[in-house]
């Protein structure tokens, strides 16, 4: 079904060529995976007390299967976003792969867990750097430090572009729509519905 209404189809024939209406569950948790891969870093957004928006980049754990939606980050709990979300758990993460242009959108909501079972499965070395050893013998910066916790953002919409052709064909496609006065959409548009979220997790 489309997401667009007649008039708005008529009036925006670029969405219109791009929204793709005939792909699987499972292919677009594909090419949602695959877009979030190449672009790697996201943009976390939350609400603070007074109502004002922050963003701030963010790198989530690879996903622990081929169904999974949630995103997961690994972060320093005695950061501003913390107290971000514990006043609006309602966020945005956002991606960007520059050299494509395939963005993808979640609109959630986060929770936080401090589950040490969890941390030990996501947990790099690397990220000792973000936290540091503060020499107390307590925050060590390690996967045992109390400032280490989980954020799970559960989407309740997901929407993602994905490019069907290389750089050079877009810009031949878009230069000859530019030219015939025709629109051209060089990718998809895709849309993953809440109740399409629910349903995956029984995948």
């Amino acid at each position: 079904m489309s997401d667009l209404s007649p008039e708005q189809a008529r009036l925006d024939p670029y969405s219109s060529l791009a929204e793709s209406t005939n792909v699987t569950l499972q292919e677009k948790i594909t090419g949602l995976h695959t877009v979030i891969q190449k672009a790697k870093v996201g943009m976390l957004v939350t609400r603070d007390v007074n109502g004002n928006l922050h963003s701030r980049a963010m790198t989530p754990t690879k996903p622990l299967s081929d169904t999974q939606l949630t995103l997961v980050f690994l972060a320093n709990n005695a950061s501003h976003k913390f107290g971000d979300i514990e006043n609006d758990a309602h966020v945005n993460v956002s991606f960007c792969d520059a050299s494509s242009t395939d963005w993808a959108s979640y609109s959630g909501r986060a929770r936080v867990t401090e589950d040490q079972e969890l941390i030990n499965k996501l947990w790099s070395p690397i990220l000792t750097g973000y936290f540091g050893d503060l020499k107390d013998g307590v925050h060590k910066g390690d996967k045992t430090d109390p400032r280490v916790a989980v954020i799970e953002v559960v989407p309740d919409e997901i929407k993602y572009w994905i490019t069907n052709h290389s750089s050079a064909v877009r810009t031949t496609e878009v230069a000859y729509a530019a030219a015939t006065g025709k629109a051209t959409a060089p990718g998809q548009s895709r849309i993953i519905s809440k109740e399409e979220v629910q349903l995956s997790q029984g995948l």
